[in-house]
């Protein structure tokens, strides 16, 4: 059985990337979209924790910082089931009783 964390400090992957990799090394959200090849928007859309890792994202950041893409989208489900739970919105199923 693995540790259970309260949702609310579960982060979002794309604010403790900027934390992580961008600022220390003083790279511009511009600069870094242009080196993987996508829009600015998009990349601090993400970086702001307001559009959610796809797995294409995460192998980019893989190819570019060396983090495994597992460990990112591990962290986007993560807040993604975090965030369900803090707002009560599990839904209403109930077990399914196998013989």
């Amino acid at each position: 059985m693995g540790i259970e964390l309260h949702p609310s400090i579960i982060s979002h992957p794309g604010p403790w990337m900027l934390r992580t990799f961008l600022e220390p090394q003083n790279i511009s959200v511009s600069e870094f979209a242009r080196h993987l090849g996508i829009s600015r928007q998009n990349m601090s859309a993400l970086l702001n924790g307001r559009a959610a890792l796809s797995a294409m994202m995460a192998l980019r950041f893989e190819k570019a910082f060396g983090i495994k893409a597992e460990t990112l989208l591990r962290m986007q489900i993560a807040y993604d089931l975090a965030q369900l739970r803090l707002k009560g919105e599990e839904p209403d199923v109930a077990r399914l009783e196998l013989v």
